[in-house]
């Protein structure tokens, strides 16, 4: 089933990513959708905070993946520049499977990849500059 929520900030999304993170019980994969500056990282600050991360929330554009501990480890990936399976392969994505919580910025490029089971997390723009859309699918309700 899939659920739809409304924000009208930053704070909105980062609100909607901490109740998202309520539902867990430690080894989800978060698969997030939607274009540049559209929430992604607002929304992964979120959910990180609701999983009792104290450190900085940053997109891992270069780095691929950063490692975050809280009540279990949370591992946010950005997939922005993984165009083929070679690219996937040496993230060492696979060797992360069932050990925290996966949060994956640009899934639209692994998308085939994402085993059953995911979150999808839609992040897209509303009708004002500052609007987002978000539709779960995939998670206990918030």
């Amino acid at each position: 089933m899939i659920k739809t929520y409304y924000s009208n900030s930053t704070e909105d999304t980062e609100n909607i990513g901490e109740a998202l993170a309520s539902t867990l019980s430690g080894t989800e994969i978060i698969a997030l959708f939607g274009g540049l500056g559209m929430g992604k990282t607002a929304f992964t600050r979120g959910l990180s905070k609701g999983l009792g991360v104290d450190n900085e929330v940053s997109s891992p554009t270069f780095a691929i993946v950063n490692e975050y501990s809280g009540k279990f480890n949370i591992y946010h990936f950005d997939m922005y520049r993984i165009d083929s399976w070679e690219d996937l392969y040496s993230t060492g994505f696979f060797d992360y499977l069932d050990t925290g919580v996966l949060v994956i910025e640009w899934s639209e490029n692994i998308e085939n990849a994402l085993p059953d089971g995911y979150i999808r997390v839609e992040l897209s723009k509303g009708e004002l500059e500052n609007n987002r859309e978000i539709k779960i699918e995939g998670a206990d309700e918030l």
